[in-house]
């Protein structure tokens, strides 16, 4: 439980090990995105995979947008809230405050902001994580402090999203279409352009959460990151050097250099201007989500930067 809402997960590995490792998921994803990365890190540490509240198996309780007055029982679905779920996590399940371990936070798409976010809270509480890994990490097009950067004939609709996606009887459809397994593949095409691991797995692990009641909240909820963290911002702070102690943050970034949503451009001008980035690799041919689509390139990666023991190619 969290803050009174069920929370789900996925544990493997060695619960002893000092290399400890949080997996998060994307918008619409869940901890059983993860299905190629826990074995591949199970026998060098101990790794969980959270469903974010509002995802997968976990809670998903009454949206409430910034606007909106407080409701019992109604949540703000945002990157603090997020970030401070896996704080928590952290905290309760790694004991990171009484035990000396080596914490890294590794996240996909908009899990890549959670797990920056995550990370700035936990260095305000002197617990900083060893590293961040992000894995084509949601650069955040629509978020109203980037509006000048759209055409200018796109700018005018977005009032008029914003008004549409916060009504429920008008997403309820929309949301009722767009979650059906024949449209899910229709997306996957897009998100895995070599189309490997997509398979009748995937595409039930994605679909199923979206049949629990309250599904539509967290999509509901989506309005909030209109105006919310952006990753730029982020990285400025992990990079930052003043104040007691302080020191950047390692981040290393994994890009799918033929992602359809996120520029892998954006991520090489990242690479060049933060300097808490320590590594960026692009994958060519891989699409939004590298650790699904190829593990065999990417668990390597994580393995050698988390720190775990070298593994036979058939198992990475």
């Amino acid at each position: 439980m969290w803050r009174g809402h069920t929370i789900a997960l996925r544990r493997t590995g060695n619960p002893d090990a000092a290399i400890k490792v949080i997996l998060i998921h994307g918008f619409g994803a869940s901890s059983g995105h993860w299905r190629h990365t826990l074995p591949a890190l199970a026998d060098g540490a101990d790794v969980i995979a959270l469903d974010l509240l509002g995802f997968g198996a976990s809670s998903k309780p009454r949206s409430r947008l910034a606007d909106e007055a407080d409701e019992p029982g109604a949540v703000r679905y945002c990157f603090d809230l997020w970030a401070e779920q896996v704080v928590d996590a952290a905290v309760a399940l790694f004991a990171i405050e009484t035990r000396s371990c080596r914490l890294h936070l590794v996240g996909n798409s908009i899990g890549g902001m959670v797990a920056l976010n995550a990370a700035r809270l936990l260095r305000e509480r002197g617990l900083s994580p060893a590293q961040v890994v992000l894995l084509d990490c949601a650069q955040r097009a629509l978020d109203d402090k980037r509006l000048a950067q759209l055409p200018a004939w796109q700018r005018p609709s977005r009032p008029l999203l914003k008004a549409l996606v916060r009504q429920r009887a008008v997403i309820a459809p929309l949301f009722r279409l767009l979650a059906r397994p024949a449209f899910i593949r229709r997306v996957l095409a897009r998100a895995y352009p070599s189309t490997a691991h997509v398979d009748d797995e995937l595409v039930e692990l994605l679909f199923r959460p979206s049949t629990d009641p309250g599904a539509l909240e967290s999509f509901r909820g989506f309005v909030n990151l209109f105006n919310d963290h952006l990753a730029p911002q982020l990285l400025d702070e992990l990079s930052r050097t003043s104040g007691a102690g302080a020191k950047p943050i390692p981040v290393r970034l994994i890009w799918g250099e033929a992602d359809p949503w996120e520029d892998p451009a954006e991520a090489r001008r990242w690479a060049a201007h933060y300097a808490c980035i320590e590594e960026l690799v692009v994958l060519p041919g891989v699409g939004h989500c590298p650790h699904d689509e190829a593990p065999e390139l990417v668990n390597p990666l994580l393995r050698r930067w988390i720190g775990c023991s070298p593994v036979n190619p058939q198992r990475a």
